[in-house]
This record gives structure tokens, sequence and C-alpha cells, in this order.
């Protein structure tokens, strides 16, 4: 119990108690996220990205399975009628999954075994250990856009399995993140032909990427996907994770 409730507030300081950190998210979030928007933050962990959205006058549907985090976004946003709190992992179908929790760390709890094993070979994951697990409800991003509407923008921050979440979607949103990391360099890859895919009939995908946490993009254009693909590389052996932004080419 101790350990969990370290764990937590772990993650209550890195989301919340940082100086500055909020002002960066509602400026970067700002280009994609209007009054009135709706948005999904898949993976919403404690809800960090909930407080900036709201703040920007989105409607949130919050995506998120672990139940220790599930509890910090009832008691941060249960009460907010504008934010809809789903307790459930988001896949490439509907179904039911196991979730492998890092008590300490609960930041990097994970659907994805294979993950998992790439990680393990990164020092930044060294102290990290996936001790316990729970089966899980699975949805898809399909099924909330049926429930909820078509997001002016979709985090996705889900431990490895992004390209699985992405492959539950049939149709183009308008701007998306996944997150990045390069000793799962792969899987990023994966999820990245994914979305070129999803944005082949809508006109296409534009991209950028943000170095963790940062908040800040670290192109000063946006770039198309084989560009993109060799600023990863780049990245790749500094072992610097960070978040992939793609918007629907404007016209």
């Amino acid at each position: 119990m101790l350990l969990r409730a370290y764990g937590i507030a772990r993650s209550l300081v890195m989301y919340y108690g940082v100086p500055g950190k909020h002002r960066r998210a509602t400026r970067l979030y700002s280009e994609f996220i209007k009054p009135g928007n709706v948005a999904f933050d898949i993976g919403a962990h404690v809800g960090g990205r909930v407080r900036v959205w709201r703040g920007l006058g989105a409607r949130v549907v919050a995506a998120e399975p672990q139940p220790d985090c599930l509890r910090v976004l009832r008691l941060l946003y249960g009460r907010d009628g504008a934010v809809t709190i789903v307790p459930d992992a988001v896949g490439a179908r509907r179904g039911r999954a196991e979730l492998a929790l890092s008590t300490a760390t609960p930041t990097v709890s994970s659907m994805s075994r294979g993950w998992i094993e790439s990680v393990t070979t990164d020092r930044s994951f060294a102290r990290v250990r996936w001790d316990r697990s729970v089966e899980v409800a699975v949805t898809t991003l399909d099924d909330l856009i049926a429930a909820h509407g078509v997001p002016a923008f979709c985090k996705i921050d889900v431990e490895g399995f992004e390209a699985d979440v992405l492959a539950g979607l049939s149709r183009a949103v308008p701007a998306l993140s996944f997150e990045y990391i390069p000793s799962a360099h792969e899987a990023g890859l994966e999820a990245l032909r994914l979305v070129e895919r999803l944005g082949a009939t809508a006109g296409g995908y534009e991209y950028n990427y943000s170095p963790i946490e940062t908040m800040r993009f670290g192109a000063p254009r946006w770039l198309d996907a084989p560009t993109l693909e060799r600023q990863l590389e780049r990245i790749r052996p500094r072992g610097r994770s960070g978040d992939v932004y793609a918007r629907l080419r404007r016209a």
C-alpha cells in the first residue's frame, strides 16, 4: 500500500507540480483544441492533460484502466460534466486483456509484453519493475467516436500499445499524438505507418516531434513522414523519448 501511494504521489508531482509546464502545455494544445471541441486522452493517467484541455474549453473523454489512477481521476474530475472518465483500456478490438502494472512507476504500466521486453534494455528503465497485473476491459477508438463524436485531438500514451490503439480506428481525426521511445523504435514506426494509412484518404498528415514533457516542438516546421523517420533515427542513439504529433494537412 505504501509503494502504491508513493507511485501515485510521484505521478501527481510529475504532472501537476512542475512550474511552467501547465502554461507550455496550454500554449501547445491551443493549436489543436478550441472551446467546445471534443478531445480524447487515451492513457489519461492522473489527468494532467485533462486539466489543460478543460482550461481550453474542451469536452474531454479520458480513458484510463489503472485502478489507482482511476481513483485520482474520479476524485479530481468526477463532478465535471464536461469530462467523461472511461475505465477501460483502448485497443484494436473490444474484449478483455491483461495490464502489467508498475506499482512504483505507474506511468509505465503497459499492455504490451513486447514493449516491456524492449525497454528493459534501456538504462532509464533499469529500476522499473512490473510487479503485478490486472485484467481490464478493452474498447476501441471507433467505439469512443460512436459514443462521443470525432475528437479534434486524440492523445495516445499507452506504453508500447499505441499501434494497437490506432488499429481500432478506421477514420482520420484532425490531429493526434502518440508516444515514441527510442528503445522501442519499431513500435513507434508501426504507429507512424498506421497514422499514414489513416490519413491517406483525408489529404494526408504532417508531423512534428516534442521531446519528453517539454511541451515544445522540436522541428521549426511540420514534416512529412519520411523526414520524421529520419529525425527519429537521429534521436534514437541519444535515447530521448517524446511524442509524435500529427495533423491533417491544411489546404
